[in-house]
C-alpha cells in the first residue's frame, strides 16, 4: 500500500527539484549550442544560462524568477493500491504544491482568468494540472513534476491531408519566427509537436513530447525520427539565436507524437519547452520506497500502442 504521506512528500520533492535542478539532458545540450555559437552576444547569453543553472543548483534556489505553472503527470501501475484511492493521491499533490510555493519559494503563478483571484500558492480549479497514464502488470506510481511557462510557445493548426510534411513545416516555420523573432518562448528549447488525434489530444501529445521526452530521444517509428532531425536542423538553419538575438541555433532538440486522426484532417500542436527546463520524475514502489530519476519515462510501448488489446505487448515486454 503507498501511502499519502509519501505521495505528499515525493510531490513537495519534486516540485523542489524541478524548480532549482535542471536535468542532465538539457544541461549538455544547452552547453553544446555554447561550444558551436559564433554569434558573440548570443554565446554570451548562453554562457550566462550555463551559470544560472550552477548558481541555482549551488545556492539551492529556484534557476528563474518565473517559476512558470506547476504541473504533474502521474502513471499509475494497475496493480497499484493507493490510500485513500485517486481522490487521495491528487488531494496529495494539491497540498504539496501549496506547501511547495511558499517552501522553495515558487512565484505564485495560477489566478482566476477573470477576476484574478489569488490564492498565492498555485492551486485553484483545475490546478495543479494533473494528467494520467496506465500501466499493466505494475504495482508502482511513477510521478512527474513539470514547470511549464504558460504564456508563449504554443500554437494549433488544422491541416489537411493534402498539405503533408511540406504544410507541417510551413507551421513549424511559422511558429519559430512567431515567438522566436522576439524572444517570446525563452530559447533555446526543445520543440514538442503533437500530429494527429482530436485538437485536446493534438495539443497535449505535443506538451508531452516537449516536455516529457529527454533531449536526444527519438520516436521510434523510423519515418517519425527521421523527421525530427529534419525539423531540427531546418529550425536552427533560420538564423535565430537564443532569446530573440541572431546565431546559429536556437532548438535543443524537436520531439514528435502522433494519434489516429480522422481521414479528413491532419491537426498540428507546436508547444515549446524553454531552458528553464524545469523536470523531475520519481517512482513509489508498493514498499514505500522512493526512487528518483531525470527521465520520465512516459512514453512506454503500452502508452502508444495501437492495437486493439495489449495481450500482445505483455507477451513482447515478458
Amino acid at each position: 500500500m503507498i501511502s499519502r504521506e509519501t505521495i505528499h512528500a515525493t510531490a513537495f520533492e519534486l516540485n523542489r527539484l524541478a524548480a532549482i535542478q535542471i536535468p542532465g539532458d538539457a544541461r549538455q545540450a544547452v552547453g553544446r549550442m555554447y561550444k558551436r555559437e559564433t554569434n558573440k552576444i548570443s554565446k554570451y547569453v548562453l554562457g550566462q544560462i550555463l551559470e544560472n543553472y550552477r548558481i541555482a543548483v549551488d545556492e539551492q534556489r529556484p534557476m528563474c524568477a518565473d517559476t512558470g505553472l506547476p504541473r504533474f503527470y502521474v502513471k499509475v501501475g494497475n496493480e497499484a493500491a493507493v490510500e485513500g484511492g485517486m481522490v487521495a493521491l491528487e488531494g496529495a499533490i494539491r497540498q504539496a504544491t501549496a506547501e511547495a510555493t511558499a517552501a522553495i519559494p515558487i512565484r505564485p503563478n495560477r489566478v482566476h482568468p477573470i477576476s484574478r483571484h489569488d490564492y498565492n500558492n498555485n492551486v485553484g480549479v483545475h490546478a495543479p494540472t494533473v494528467d494520467y497514464s496506465f500501466e499493466p502488470n505494475v504495482g508502482w506510481l511513477e510521478l512527474t513534476a513539470v514547470h511549464k511557462g504558460g504564456l508563449f510557445g504554443g500554437d494549433y493548426r488544422m491541416l489537411f491531408p493534402a498539405d503533408g510534411i511540406p504544410g507541417l513545416k510551413r507551421f513549424f516555420l511559422d511558429c519559430i519566427s512567431e515567438f522566436f523573432r522576439r524572444g517570446m518562448s525563452c530559447q533555446p528549447l526543445v520543440v514538442g509537436i503533437g500530429i494527429g488525434g482530436t485538437k485536446d489530444t493534438c495539443v497535449r501529445l505535443a506538451k508531452e513530447a516537449g516536455c516529457l521526452r529527454i533531449v536526444g530521444d527519438r520516436n521510434p517509428e523510423p519515418e517519425i525520427a527521421a523527421l525530427e532531425e529534419e525539423l531540427l536542423q531546418l529550425g536552427n538553419s533560420t538564423g535565430f539565436g537564443v532569446m530573440g538575438l541572431p546565431g546559429d541555433g536556437a532548438i535543443m532538440d524537436v520531439h514528435i507524437e502522433i494519434a489516429y486522426a480522422h481521414t479528413g484532417g491532419m491537426p498540428v500542436a507546436i508547444q515549446h519547452f524553454c531552458f528553464a527546463h524545469r523536470r523531475m520524475s520519481a517512482r513509489i514502489e508498493g514498499d514505500g520506497s522512493v526512487h528518483y530519476r531525470e527521465d520520465p519515462g512516459w512514453f512506454t510501448p503500452f502508452y502508444r500502442r495501437d492495437s486493439v488489446g495489449f495481450e500482445e505487448l505483455e507477451e513482447q515486454e515478458a
